[in-house]
């Protein structure tokens, strides 16, 4: 028997095994929901990390009575411990394979130890090929008809994590923590996890984001509507674990995104808040009965716990479900509400715009009539989908006033609203000032329909490499267009644009005139001139001119001028205002 077989056994047979316990948080209720429970060997033993301790399990084949030793001193510690959120422990699909797995060992340990088993929630880890997926969706049965959930441990990194996601239907599903790592850096893996959540949303199963180290990874994650998260970030495995996460880790940045809209960033969510007294979950089901009888206009209950929303009572769906049977009330007249919550509400914060909400909703594809408005991360009052859409609706409406009607583009007003708003925030921006040249001439000698052709052209060749992400169009009048960018590359997207449009350009004019290489037309005094083709002139106030400005009267002069200067450089041109030192680059 070598060295490390009598370690284990050792190990196992003196019970020197000691449950750690890493908190799973709840990013919309800001609150720890359950638990995963880890194990580790003795401090001065080679097989004190969980790995080398199941790796060594496995090449003895004691991996099952491992896993069985693991959840009873895990199940024991934590009802020693008197935790009453959820307890997720680890099961590999092998043991469920073994011929000495024995059914109902879990219910036994749990009644021996006084926890509910509606607390427990089973997660299985898969190390190893698993391809009995018959015994698989059996044993999962089985634990669900004693009222465990099921979660999927790791995906992405086992070896049939999707299939096994599709054959199990889990409530709650990992993601391996290497699509975590620096996911804020790398854009595979944040395409990769908006994937997963997509998936997830649609079949109404929980993602946790495993292995959440800093804050950068954090805000990633929350962007991504991700609701549940586990990692160093919040709290490291501990013999007696975290019993509440700070607060202030719920750090939120700007959304850029928000302040760019320009006919709803200044319509925030708290424009349709409703405030309803809230009651607890622990409220007997006979006690809502008499409120929803006492108040016929009262529709909704929400349910709040330490000042965080935990659910949300609808009238119908309350008394259908209740006397449902002939006996409900007598059935369930005593017992808490919590028994008819079905799903956590989404949770959304008063100040998030009423834009971002109706996208958040629709990601998450959330189609409750209501969900909870919080401030501070507290419950604040409710929110009704309905009264959502009736504000949508304003401000499209509102918003079509401001409009251009060629391009359907922002008009100057709410392109000025957006400067003095990112300058009162101060969030760094450039603008940018795009001039047509020779579209004066171009309009007498093709006709007006010619030239809103053009100025369509160049409104979608902007569009092309600007998105909510990286700045805001708008288009005031003419042939001018301003461009707000938010992003650091926007010189590079100004040359794409002018090397884009110079090509396009030629589309708008006859062969003749292409080969010419312009125009004979009238200029002013009636006299007949020749002008090239058209160009595009972009005249450019950077980051650092504009931040020294106080408002957007003093921007707007700086972009004029700016203009002016490009224009004077033959063809397709840009010319930068940056940090008081004039630039000039031509793009012929």
């Amino acid at each position: 028997m070598s060295s490390l077989h009598k370690e284990l056994i050792s190990i196992l047979d003196g019970d020197k095994l000691t449950p750690h316990f890493q908190p799973i948080v709840s990013l919309t209720q800001k609150k720890i929901i359950g638990y995963e429970a880890l194990i580790r060997g003795p401090s001065d033993s080679p097989l004190h990390s969980a790995f080398n301790l199941f790796d060594t399990a496995e090449r003895f084949n004691l991996t099952t009575r491992l896993e069985f030793v693991c959840r009873e001193l895990s199940i024991q510690r934590y009802a020693s411990l008197g935790i009453r959120e959820k307890l997720f422990i680890n099961v590999s699909p092998s043991v469920l394979l073994q011929p000495g797995f024995e059914n109902g060992m879990t219910l036994k340990l749990l009644d021996k130890f006084g926890v509910d088993p509606r607390l427990i929630v089973i997660e299985l880890t898969e190390h190893q090929p698993t391809d009995n997926y018959e015994l698989m969706r059996n044993a999962v049965f089985h634990y669900r008809t004693m009222g465990f959930e099921i979660a999927l441990d790791d995906l992405g990194a086992g070896y049939s994590g999707l299939r096994l996601w599709s054959e199990l239907l889990p409530e709650y599903v990992k993601i391996d923590s290497h699509f975590i790592n620096d996911i804020h850096d790398d854009p595979v893996k944040f395409k990769f996890v908006k994937s997963i959540q997509s998936i997830a949303s649609s079949l109404h199963c929980h993602v946790i984001a495993e292995g959440i180290e800093t804050e950068n990874e954090f805000k990633a994650v929350a962007k991504l509507g991700i609701t549940h998260a586990q990692g160093y970030y919040f709290a490291r495995p501990a013999y007696i674990p975290l019993d509440k996460v700070d607060k202030l880790l719920f750090v939120s940045e700007p959304d850029n995104n928000e302040l760019l809209d320009p006919f709803n960033a200044t319509k925030s969510i708290s424009h349709i808040i409703k405030f309803i007294n809230p009651i607890s979950s622990e409220t007997p089901i006979v006690e809502i009965m008499e409120r929803f009888q006492r108040n016929n206009e009262l529709t909704i209950l929400p349910l709040v716990d330490d000042n965080i929303g935990v659910g949300l009572i609808f009238r119908d769906m309350f008394l259908t479900k209740l006397f449902a049977s002939r006996y409900g009330l007598e059935l369930y007249g005593k017992k808490p509400i919590k028994l008819f919550i079905d799903k956590i509400p989404l949770s959304i914060d008063k100040n998030m715009s009423i834009q971002t909400v109706s996208k958040k909703l629709t990601s998450t594809l959330h189609n409750d009539p209501a969900f909870i408005i919080t401030h501070n991360g507290e419950y604040a009052g409710i929110g009704t989908t309905m009264d959502l859409l009736e504000k949508i609706t304003c401000q499209q409406i509102d918003s079509a006033k401001h409009a251009n009607p060629l391009t359907l583009l922002p008009g100057s007003a709410p392109i000025n609203e957006q400067m003095n708003q990112l300058l009162a925030k101060k969030i760094p921006f450039s603008v940018a000032y795009f001039d047509l040249d020779n579209f004066k001439p171009f309009n007498d000698v093709y006709g007006y329909h010619a030239g809103d052709e053009i100025i369509k052209a160049v409104a979608n060749t902007i569009n092309q490499f600007i998105t909510l992400e990286n700045g805001l169009i708008g288009h005031i009048g003419g042939d001018d267009f301003i461009v707000i960018f938010t992003c650091s590359d926007w010189f590079k997207i100004c040359k794409y644009i002018l090397k884009t449009f110079k090509h396009i350009v030629q589309h708008h004019y006859n062969d003749a005139d292409i080969h010419a290489g312009g125009i004979h037309a009238e200029n002013r005094s009636g006299e007949q001139c020749f002008y090239p083709l058209i160009s595009l002139s972009i005249g450019i106030v950077d980051e650092v001119s504009t931040a020294q400005c106080q408002s957007h009267i003093e921007i707007s002069d700086l972009a004029a001028g700016t203009k002016k200067q490009a224009k004077k450089i033959e063809g397709n041109s840009l010319f930068v205002n940056k940090r008081n030192k004039n630039s000039k680059h031509k793009h012929n």
